[in-house]
């Protein structure tokens, strides 16, 4: 097994390739590693320059078209082997020579994640600064994670963790909530180089704040709910199906004191309360069975077991 796999994805960085190949070659000199480069559908020169490398470290793979960063990841995740798994950006804003420092921070202290933090970080003050601090709090806040970084793509895993989160839509920027879900508990962040773009275009724009917003609600229901839908469902149900009964309750009343009370918007609202609180509980159910599908199909547990210890015999 090698010691490290880079997963590096790109998408038109044609110009990037062959200087952060050079400094993953001077950084991870003496290392047993494997560089992989995700082309995720580039149009421009991207997959000839990685084919230039000529170097048995590296490794193309190629997807059919432009999946998102989620997925490319997820692809070189899937086809590393190493004992501990990279996140790269192929920009050349993540400096390769941090990699030794966190690769020997994270076995010493046997840490599941060790997440960079762009101390010095080189990107525009609003368009790219700002949001990222604003973003970075409330999800912080949100989901109880202590990175403060969490845009910051250098990461190192160990295989075990990388190998247990499954990555979709455009969840890349809940790595570590996503961790935490699968059971790794010790995380810790180091500050790390962050250069300047100098070639290439950013694919990042403010449009992502509306995905960044409806991936935090999904974060926010698996890390409390995930194995308890109904409590969320349920709860809803519950509160809106007794609203909706009071409503209706006070309505009959009004009724029997002789008081019309067909095509009043208090009805109408009751009867669509109690109509909401019983659509409620019902799809608690269905979660519920499908969260037991989910775990029973995959033979997954609803716990993580850290190591199992044998006890000393009495002597």
């Amino acid at each position: 097994m090698k010691k490290l796999s880079l997963v590096i994805c790109v998408y038109n960085e044609e110009l990037n390739i062959a200087p952060l190949s050079k400094q993953i070659k001077e950084a991870l000199e003496g290392f047993d590693y494997e560089a992989i480069f995700v082309d995720d559908g580039s149009t421009d020169a991207t997959r000839s320059e990685i084919l230039k490398i000529n170097d048995e470290h590296f490794l193309l793979v190629e997807l059919k078209r432009n999946y998102g960063q989620s997925s490319a990841l997820q692809a070189g995740i899937d086809q590393a082997e190493g004992e501990f798994v990279v996140l790269l950006d192929g920009d050349l804003q993540n400096d390769p020579a941090d990699i030794p420092m966190m690769l020997k921070i994270a076995e010493e202290g046997e840490y599941d994640l060790v997440s960079g933090v762009r101390a010095n970080r080189r990107d525009g003050m609003f368009l790219r600064k700002i949001p990222s601090k604003i973003a970075n709090y409330i999800i912080r806040k949100s989901t109880g994670t202590k990175m403060k970084d969490l845009g910051c793509t250098l990461k190192v895993f160990t295989r075990e963790t990388a190998k247990s989160i499954h990555i979709y839509g455009e969840l890349h920027r809940y790595i570590p909530v996503l961790a935490s879900l699968e059971g790794a508990t010790k995380f810790t962040q180091v500050d790390v180089n962050h250069k300047p773009r100098e070639f290439g275009k950013s694919k990042y724009n403010l449009t992502r704040t509306t995905k960044v917003v409806s991936d935090l609600l999904l974060m926010l229901f698996l890390k409390k709910y995930l194995q308890k839908p109904m409590h969320f469902f349920g709860m809803l149900g519950i509160v809106t199906l007794l609203i909706g009964g009071a409503i209706n309750i006070y309505m009959l009343f009004l009724k029997i004191m002789g008081h019309e009370i067909w095509g009043k918007p208090l009805m109408i609202l009751g009867v669509f309360l109690v109509m909401g609180g019983i659509q409620f509980i019902t799809i608690g159910i269905i979660a519920e069975l499908q969260m037991r599908t989910y775990f029973e199909s995959q033979k997954k547990t609803p716990y993580r077991v850290k190591r199992v210890i044998p006890a000393k015999e009495n002597q």
